[in-house]
């Protein structure tokens, strides 16, 4: 089906994540952090930038998803996220590659259940659903987690457009057998 790369984005650590989504499987591809640290702000954006564009090159997903940004109580925090996230955006829009959004709630209830899951539950469910041997780090496990929420819509958009439906007969429109 795709190729996903998911982002967590963030202006001191941005995670990311890809699957392959084939059918209702999803395979886990690769994962990590790009580590931004404590430098000028324009440094860490294109950091991000780099290794955004290094990834999308190296593994060419066919779909980009990152996680909605949301306000919290500092504003400060929340327009740095804000650049992080529209630099990402932009790697992907220069890429070609199709941009989905998601809230942070939406993503947690699409792979735990929960629209309230801690971090630890989203390490917990994203080594359980795409088997791997240890638990990811946080912010890639975010990232999977964005990754997989996508690869799931995706799967939705497909059963609910009939393409993967089984056809259903009423019984009053399947013909009577013949008896020998």
């Amino acid at each position: 089906m795709a190729l996903i790369l998911g982002i967590d984005p963030g202006s001191r650590t941005t995670g990311f994540g890809i699957i392959n989504m084939v059918g209702q499987t999803a395979t886990y591809v690769t994962s990590g952090c790009i580590r931004c640290g404590e430098g000028e702000m324009p440094d860490r954006l294109l950091r991000i930038y780099e290794c955004i564009d290094e990834l999308i090159e190296t593994w060419t997903p066919q779909q980009f998803a990152i996680e909605r940004a949301f306000m919290g109580k500092n504003a400060d925090s929340a327009i740095k996220l804000g650049q992080a996230r529209g630099v990402a955006m932009v790697v992907a829009a220069r890429h070609g590659l199709p941009i989905h959004e998601y809230a942070p709630r939406a993503i947690k209830q699409a792979v735990t259940g929960a629209g309230g899951a801690e971090k630890e539950q989203i390490q917990h469910m994203m080594q359980v659903l795409l088997k791997l041997p240890g638990r990811p780090q946080p912010d890639a496990a975010d990232a999977l987690a964005v990754a997989l929420c996508h690869g799931y819509s995706l799967l939705n958009r497909v059963v609910m457009a009939g393409i993967k439906r089984p056809e259903r007969k009423r019984l009053s429109q399947v013909p009577p057998t013949k008896k020998i």
